[in-house]
């Protein structure tokens, strides 16, 4: 199926510069809380929450916060101690306004025990289930989906993938965190894997980094059922339908489940171990900071909340008057124009590029966005539907199969957004439906 595919649609996949060097070799620093911390009522879209504190209480770090009101239950912890200063709406990472609890620290960080720890050797698959979903154990690479939703129901799983690829440019984040917590992902992984009920669990990592491949077969050594997968250095390797067909030589239609996998990011099992054995919830987060605008590119160690320019700061400042600011790496990350914004849980990057305009041209036809396609879609097309406002088209194309990694607009020789243009046909099928 896979060959056959490559024949048909080309590479659907490119070896990009890391520019990993930058940060991966240097120790993560501190940066503790300033004035203000602003933890978003955010998660896998929604906004809607119940708020458990109110103005004036005094919270500490593991207090919970607030509840999902929606299907997807995702509660939310306090990441500092201090006084609860009320709700500002502010913008997000998501480039959307959202509300946010804004904390004033009182500097001492005492913590509560958010909720009692587990015996992850002595829990049903259904009590561990249970316990990460109240947990707030979400994905840590990006996407913010809550992580029990992988495992409640499911059956027939053969793989479980734990996904320390990160083949987005720049980002080093899950590189350090697996290199310094690996018998607390490992412990998360084997969970996991009880969970899934799946035969297997594979650690995929990227080639270009032996060191790392090394340090988590030692520490797999002698754990049945556990093993390294090392994987191509290709954008986007970290996409779990591009790990899917890697791994497993399998396509599904909506999720890994179908096709026996479940797929879930190294930090996240970090997280997850952190939850079974101390009841902590995710309130901190190791954060690369990034590319070629910022003065000191390095992995930074901060509270879920902290404002993005204090983290800026603490890593030198900008080299330039005009760049631009990514959530996340330069490929599918969003670009925010200012520096207010907070840290979220799911928030694994942020890059700093000096800001150079260019110039595009027409297109050549050339088919090289199609033939790099990890998704199979012909880009061209979709754009020629947005240009004449012809939805069925779009929609007929699979705008909406597009996970906007970029790559499209990367090997373009024109120099076009193409992956703007199959943006606004999301927008618009999207609005459609409202």
């Amino acid at each position: 199926m896979v060959n056959t595919m490559s024949l048909l649609l080309g590479p659907m996949r490119q070896h990009i510069p890391g520019f990993k060097e930058l940060s991966e070799h240097k120790d993560i620093i501190e940066v503790r809380p300033g004035k203000e911390i602003l933890i978003p009522l955010f998660a896998n879209h929604s906004q809607n929450f119940e708020l458990l504190v109110k103005e004036g209480d005094q919270v500490y770090i593991g207090t919970k916060l607030a509840v999902c009101e929606e299907r997807m239950t995702v509660p939310i912890y306090s990441s500092v101690s201090g006084i609860v200063k009320g709700v500002r709406k502010v913008m997000h990472a998501s480039l959307k306004p959202v509300a946010h609890v804004v904390i004033e620290p009182d500097g001492k960080q005492e913590r509560v025990q958010a909720f009692a720890p587990i015996d992850p050797d002595q829990a049903s698959r259904e009590e561990l289930t249970a316990f990460m979903m109240n947990a707030g154990i979400v994905g840590c690479g990006g996407a913010c989906f809550p992580s029990y939703m992988k495992y409640r129901g499911v059956s027939g799983i053969e793989k479980l993938i734990i996904n320390a690829v990160e083949c987005e440019p720049f980002i080093t984040a899950d590189y350090k965190m697996v290199q310094a917590n690996v018998e607390e992902m490992l412990l998360g992984v084997r969970t996991m894997k009880r969970m899934a009920n799946a035969k297997e669990a594979l650690i995929a990592i990227k080639k270009s980094h032996p060191d790392l491949i090394d340090l988590v077969e030692k520490a797999c050594a002698g754990k049945d059922g556990i093993r390294v997968a090392v994987v191509p250095d290709v954008y986007p390797m970290g996409w779990e339908r591009v790990l899917v067909r890697e791994l497993m030589h399998k396509e599904y239609e909506k999720l890994p489940s179908e096709v026996g996998a479940v797929v879930n990011n190294a930090t996240t099992a970090i997280a997850f171990a952190r939850a079974l054995t101390k009841g902590e919830p995710i309130v901190d987060k190791v954060v690369t900071v990034s590319g070629t605008a910022v003065r000191e590119p390095v992995n930074v160690h901060v509270a879920v909340g902290t404002p993005v320019h204090e983290i800026i700061e603490a890593c030198g400042g900008y080299t330039c008057d005009e760049v631009k600011l990514i959530a996340g790496g330069p490929m599918m990350g969003k670009t925010i124009v200012n520096d207010q914004w907070v840290i979220d849980r799911a928030t694994n990057a942020i890059t700093v590029l000096e800001s150079r305009p260019f110039d595009s041209i027409a297109c050549l036809r050339c088919g090289r966005c199609s033939d790099h396609c990890p998704a199979g879609l012909q880009p061209v097309r979709i754009a020629q539907a947005v240009k004449l406002k012809d939805s069925e088209a779009m929609k007929k194309r699979g705008a909406m199969d597009c996970i906007e990694c970029g790559l499209c607009t990367y090997v373009c020789p024109s120099r076009i957004d193409v992956t703007e243009n199959v943006r606004k046909a999301k927008r618009t099928l999207a609005a459609a439906k409202k």
